[in-house]
């Protein structure tokens, strides 16, 4: 298996005003970027207009997920679920997705957003991409960044983060090289 740079798309969840999606994505980028092994996107769901009912096809990101090898979902948890514009940008691109691993960063309340996960894994396993095990979850998240978008103190999340990295690369790599002796048929 090659040891070469995977295309990570870090996709930030949230639309709401005020939210902090941004900052914990950006976060976890930094986390990815000191290990070499990901080449980084980061693609804003805020940025990105997909319609309810998905009828006017592939959006303009669509090329930028088709292109990434391996998929990091940064989630809120809103009514023990996970925002519907994110659950419009995945619906909108199926055949993106297909094997490809996803890892999850979540947040919220008490809950720190794993119940969102929970359904997203539904989803991902759906489209036939790959969820690895490991998830990187902030409770209480409001607190645990300052102002300058650095965890306020030292925490298990650069752990979590690493070890679910980790998986991304090796998930990644195989999938790859899988991919380039046989197409995936979905």
């Amino acid at each position: 298996m090659s040891q070469s740079t995977i295309r990570l798309a870090v996709v930030i969840g949230s639309t709401r005003e005020g939210r902090i999606s941004p900052t914990v994505a950006r976060w976890f980028a930094e986390q990815a970027a000191l290990t070499s092994r990901f080449e980084i996107d980061l693609i804003d769901v805020a940025d990105v207009a997909v319609s309810a009912d998905m009828s006017g096809g592939p959006t303009a990101v669509a090329d930028r997920i088709d292109a990434a090898e391996a998929f990091v979902i940064v989630t809120p948890e809103y009514n023990h679920s996970f925002p519907g514009p994110l659950k419009s940008l995945i619906d909108a691109h199926k055949p993106e997705w297909r094997a490809k691993p996803v890892g999850f960063v979540c947040y919220g309340g008490v809950s720190g957003g794993l119940r969102a996960v929970e359904q997203l894994r539904l989803v991902f396993t759906e489209l036939h991409a790959v969820s690895v095990r490991d998830t990187v979850s902030f409770h209480g998240v409001w607190s645990l960044f300052d102002a300058e978008g650095q965890l306020a103190e030292p925490t298990a999340a650069e752990g979590a983060a690493k070890l679910m990295l980790d998986q991304l690369a090796w998930w990644g790599e195989a999938l790859r090289d899988a991919k380039a002796l046989r197409p995936y048929g979905a």
